[in-house]
């Protein structure tokens, strides 16, 4: 699976898993732009050499890599790191959007500061980023986009409340940005990675130090042919959210439970059918916004007579 003649751009890939997806794109002939602001884990100060350092790695193994050192957490910054891909190597063929930073607090003791941080790294930065390669690609024949969510967002995780909003909210934007951009040969995914990195060294097992494959379990190594994957022009999917951890790979999707149809508007009616109401026994994908409404139209007896 090669990369020759495309341009990607990693974000946060002066460290951890996107360092990892930097260089193992340019080893099969990306031409990488390697973004990284070189901030602490808490998103605080600066540090031009993390990017730098990728990008020397990949000159050095004879690949193609430029550094941007722009936040991802504003409008301005996003168009300058799309610009930096155009004005280096003249095309923005793909995006893994995985900048990120972690202050976990549980919900009473996290400030509005402290939330309003993660999600504009998260969350704002990759729409910031997304949104001019989006355009680019629209009007020169596709492109893949992959986002990064997280099981804490999807399955939820003690002390995350600001963490876990903004990534879910991706998975609202990837699926909205995969629709739009289906006529355009623009593929969306989400990837949802557990890795040993800068952000979880705190967790018991996560050694961040090693980082070969074969001795790691948990090394980025294992989680970078995923994303490869995904932002290859032969991925078939778009609109998906994958998890990936210790070279296992599964899709996971929102899906729909049977539901009942209340005789009664009551709450008292909802409650005597809480069993079935909650069964996910018989549970099928939702789908996008089209499908779920006209599921909702024929369960909700709406298309009958």
């Amino acid at each position: 699976m090669r990369f020759d003649g495309k341009t990607i751009i990693v974000t946060g890939a002066g460290n951890g898993l996107g360092r990892e997806y930097a260089l193992q794109l340019a080893a099969r002939g990306a031409k990488v732009v390697v973004n990284d602001l070189g901030g602490t884990t808490d998103g605080q100060g600066d540090d031009a050499s993390a990017a730098q350092k990728v990008v020397d790695e990949i000159k050095a193994a004879g690949g193609e890599a430029a550094p941007n050192f722009d936040s991802v957490a504003s409008p301005e910054s996003g168009e300058a790191i799309v610009q930096t891909a155009l004005e280096t190597f003249g095309s923005c063929d793909g995006v893994i959007a995985n900048a990120g930073i972690l202050r976990d607090k549980s919900l009473v003791k996290m400030t509005a500061d402290e939330f309003d941080l993660v999600l504009k790294v998260h969350l704002y930065g990759t729409f910031n980023v997304a949104r001019p390669a989006f355009a680019w690609m629209k009007d020169n024949g596709g492109g893949r986009i992959v986002v990064t969510t997280s099981t804490a967002s999807l399955y939820g995780n003690f002390g995350q409340a600001n963490y876990g909003a903004a990534k879910m909210g991706l998975v609202g934007m990837m699926q909205t940005m995969a629709i739009e951009g289906a006529r355009a040969d623009i593929k969306v995914n989400a990837i949802a990675p557990t890795a040993a990195t800068r952000l979880t060294s705190n967790i018991p097992g996560m050694d961040a130090d090693e980082t070969d494959p074969e001795k790691n379990p948990m090394s980025p190594g294992r989680i970078a042919p995923v994303a490869l994957a995904l932002a290859h022009e032969s991925c078939p999917a778009s609109g998906e959210i994958f998890i990936a951890a210790a070279g296992w790979v599964s899709r996971t999707a929102l899906t729909l439970g049977q539901g009942v149809r209340l005789d009664a508007y009551s709450p008292e009616a909802v409650a005597q059918q809480w069993d079935a109401i909650r069964d996910l026994s018989t549970a099928e994908l939702a789908g996008d916004g089209a499908k779920f409404w006209n599921t909702l139209q024929e369960r909700a007896g709406l298309t009958e007579g």
